[in-house]
């Protein structure tokens, strides 16, 4: 086979592997509703570890396949150039085209393990916005204000097909609904809104459906989100969120991804991005599923950040040193990198192997707003001075099987690029007031929802959670994560005599998933003013009773729902 014929071969190699891995996704995403309306959790967690799934399996296929037809004829000039060019030519008028670029690149990634970047044989930059959408293919309807809110509301939730709601709910909901949003509309600029512009398509997760959309009028645009849930009685509108904030929540990087049928991903994070300007486009996607994108758009971002010298550089991260790793932030970039050490500290028994798997444990598993998400990434480079020389000299001196210096460039072959917050021991020090309360208050329940999640986050030290800017507790450590299930629960034997219990070494035995809850009081590390408030709310977390409890309900195929939003945000309290 000569080379045109191989670069046309591997080119429409990859281009089928794409189109599977489109329809297949599709595929499961057009299940949500169903599951959605005959109340099939377990399913639909099933269906979301599928196609989080999906995309590896399917790149790996790709790899082999292309690699068959390589037969060792590996040379990004005389081939892959050509193939790069050709499947470009296919994916020219897809509305999905970004997406294709993408899955190209992991192929090439796999098969010549480039360092950096390669732009003869990667597709580095954005491309041109895919073609619109035929007129009668739009994503929205949109609802004039012309007629009292409240009929505008029941129309909304009549044109979502076969959702059986609960009358008597809806009835109480829906003045609640137009009151909340009359009062937004008279507030803020002037100018009032025209009309309520809804995404056609439900977004799915847990057990909520949301149905996305704006308030959009001559000056403004105003967020709206409806929260739907399916309780025995029928569908409710549990909760109505119309600022950006509360969205971004919803949407948020610790959260796992909707579920949602969608032809044009691209126009999709538009409409998204214009009631959460805030947010990266790159967690946009990664909301919506499209975790790889999400990354090459993250990994973008950061290229062009680091493309040139700047004054500042890079710097170790605010907080305790890490047992595990070595966590530097990008100065000017909310993100952190973290960077697995070579050995680990004393008392600390685990290996980087069994990191990597925690952390894709994590990225697999649930993360009900508390896991924040860590974005692998391999053989990252960056220009020498953007790295302090004491910084370097540790990066190379304690990660140095995984970090390295060639000529003028830091070589990072494996690392997790995480968003920044704020480590909760810090936040505990420099703020206080009713804010400072409601942390607290929150990292009890943070642990809670993690062990409803059927994860148990082993380090349960105030260094290993953080703060986000919404002022969310989240954990961060997870190289100490277990499943809730595998641990047992146990109270401390009493000591047989006061030699025992003077003793520097436990007078009962140890098993490697022995967790005593009454012993937690003593780790937390919190002030006293702040251990009092944690135990008036928390106090069940030093007992075995809740993670017994806790375990007997994940194993009897109970899932909780956490929600995405706080309790200011409900319509139906009751529920």
């Amino acid at each position: 086979m000569n080379i045109d014929s191989l670069a046309t071969a591997c080119a429409a190699c990859i281009h089928d592997g794409y189109r599977n891995y489109r329809n297949r996704f599709g595929q499961i995403s057009l299940k949500a509703p169903g599951r959605f309306r005959q109340r099939q959790w377990a399913q639909r967690q099933a269906d979301s570890t599928l196609r989080l799934n999906l995309y590896g399996l399917i790149v790996d296929q790709a790899e082999t396949a292309v690699r068959n037809l390589l037969q060792g004829q590996v040379t990004e000039d005389d081939i892959w150039a050509a193939a790069k060019a050709d499947f470009s030519a296919r994916i020219v008028k897809w509305v999905d085209r970004e997406l294709a670029e993408t899955f190209f690149n992991s192929v090439t990634r796999r098969i010549f393990a480039t360092v950096g970047v390669n732009r003869r044989i990667e597709f580095v930059h954005d491309t041109a916005p895919p073609p619109p959408p035929a007129p009668d293919d739009s994503m929205i309807t949109v609802y004039p204000l012309s007629e009292r809110l409240e009929a505008v509301f029941r129309q909304i939730l009549a044109d979502q097909n076969g959702f059986r709601f609960d009358d008597q709910a809806l009835t109480g909901a829906l003045p609640a609904m137009a009151a909340r949003l009359a009062e937004r509309i008279e507030t803020g600029h002037r100018g009032d809104p025209m009309r309520i512009e809804m995404l056609r398509c439900a977004f799915y997760r847990g057990q909520g459906a949301y149905l996305i959309g704006r308030v959009a009028g001559n000056d403004r645009v105003i967020p709206l989100v409806l929260a739907l849930l399916h309780p025995p009685g029928g569908v409710v509108v549990d909760a109505m969120v119309l600022d950006s904030d509360g969205v971004s929540i919803v949407f948020s990087y610790t959260r796992s991804a909707f579920q949602v049928p969608v032809k044009h991903p691209g126009q999709l994070v538009g409409f998204l991005k214009s009631i959460m300007p805030g947010k990266p486009e790159a967690e946009i996607y990664s909301s919506i599923g499209y975790f790889k994108h999400g990354k090459t758009v993250l990994y973008r971002e950061v290229c062009r950040h680091t493309a040139e010298c700047a004054d500042q550089q890079f710097a170790v991260s605010p907080g305790q040193r890490g047992m595990v790793m070595i966590v530097f932030d990008l100065p000017g970039y909310d993100t952190v990198v973290k960077v697995i050490r070579d050995r680990f500290d004393t008392p600390k028994k685990t290996s980087r192997e069994k990191v990597m798997t925690q952390y894709d444990f994590v990225f697999h598993h649930y993360r009900v707003g508390r896991l924040i998400e860590a974005n692998t990434f391999e053989h990252l480079s960056f220009n020498r001075c953007w790295f302090a020389d004491d910084l370097l000299e540790q990066l190379l001196e304690e990660a140095g099987q995984t970090v390295r210096l060639q000529d003028d460039r830091v070589i990072i072959d494996h690392a997790y690029l995480e968003r920044r917050v704020t480590p909760l021991d810090i936040y505990l020090q420099t703020d206080d007031g009713d804010r400072t309360a409601s942390v607290v208050v929150d990292f009890g329940t943070a642990i809670k929802d993690l062990a409803h999640a059927n994860i148990f986050p082993g380090d349960m030290l105030l260094k290993n959670f953080g703060v986000t800017r919404h002022g969310r507790v989240v954990f961060y450590d997870y190289d100490e994560v277990v499943p809730l299930t595998e641990c047992r629960f146990r109270n401390i034997p009493s000591a047989r005599s006061h030699l025992e219990e003077m003793a520097d070494e436990p007078w009962y035995t140890v098993a490697e998933n022995d967790v005593f809850p009454e012993e937690f009081a003593h780790f937390l590390g919190l002030s006293a003013p702040h251990r009092e408030l944690f135990l008036s709310r928390h106090a069940d977390l030093l007992a075995t009773d809740f993670w017994v409890a806790a375990q007997r309900e994940i194993r009897a195929g109970r899932i909780r729902h956490i929600r995405p939003y706080r309790a200011r945000y409900r319509l139906q309290l009751d529920i």
